[in-house]
């Protein structure tokens, strides 16, 4: 492994790295004494995550109050769509803790197009850090969650495409990659973290982890370069041989 900036932990299965990954959220959203903000992903590992939390083992201890949580990105769909990272947030946690609306920040679906979609959320965003522009002592995110798929891709980051080259948008639409448009986070947002945490299970994934690891970039998850910590916590069936 050569990029040595990269933590690597490896669970026995993705049950194990949803119940790690909600220890460590847990533990340090409970550290901080002041607004601590998320920002989420979709996939099925972190679902089993969002469950966790909300689950009778952490939803009675957890900070709800003062914890804001945001979107990597979403499918340009409603909110009530299947489809939605936002209702399969809802339904695995929001509903069944006490958080207060006003902190939850989901992406605006009901615009006419993603794009606008994208501007909104990225305005939205701007005005919960305080600023339009980033600031190099003042991270957006304590902890972010990214998943990746088969093809190297990470929130809604795809290969080819022009989104991986955005400098000046917080937010950008994804548009004729997928089925359905995407809205996603940028590079220089996502990476304005203090922890970011990569979520991966099965044998699918092992091969292209496998080339992050050795220091390939040409993947969209391998250019991700948080301002702190970065985190792959990945099931036995994902990690690597070697490792």
């Amino acid at each position: 492994m050569t990029n040595t900036s990269i933590k690597l932990r490896v669970q026995p299965d993705a049950e194990a790295v949803a119940n790690a990954a909600a220890q460590m959220i847990f533990e340090r959203a409970n550290q901080s004494q002041d607004r601590f903000s998320i920002c989420l992903s979709g996939g099925s590992t972190p679902k089993a995550l969002y469950q966790i939390l909300a689950s009778p083992l952490y939803s009675q201890r957890f900070p709800w109050k003062r914890v804001h949580w945001f979107f990597g990105d979403e499918r340009f769909v409603s909110q009530d769509s299947s489809m939605s990272n936002f209702k399969m947030v809802r339904e695995s946690m929001f509903d069944h803790v006490p958080i207060p609306e006003e902190n939850i920040h989901g992406v605006n679906t009901s615009y006419p197009t993603a794009s606008e979609a994208a501007f909104d959320y990225g305005k939205r965003l701007q005005a919960f850090y305080g600023s339009e522009h980033i600031q190099p002592d003042k991270p957006i995110f304590d902890y972010t969650l990214m998943g990746m798929g088969d093809d190297g891709h990470t929130a809604s980051l795809f290969p080819g495409t022009e989104v991986l080259n955005e400098t000046e948008k917080w937010c950008d639409a994804v548009c004729g990659v997928k089925a359905e448009d995407r809205i996603t986070l940028t590079y220089p947002v996502l990476n304005a973290s203090r922890v970011m945490l990569f979520l991966v299970a099965s044998k699918s994934k092992r091969e292209v982890l496998g080339k992050i690891l050795d220091g390939d970039t040409t993947y969209p998850a391998a250019r991700v370069k948080p301002w702190g910590s970065l985190i792959w916590l990945v099931d036995q069936d994902a990690a690597p041989e070697k490792s």
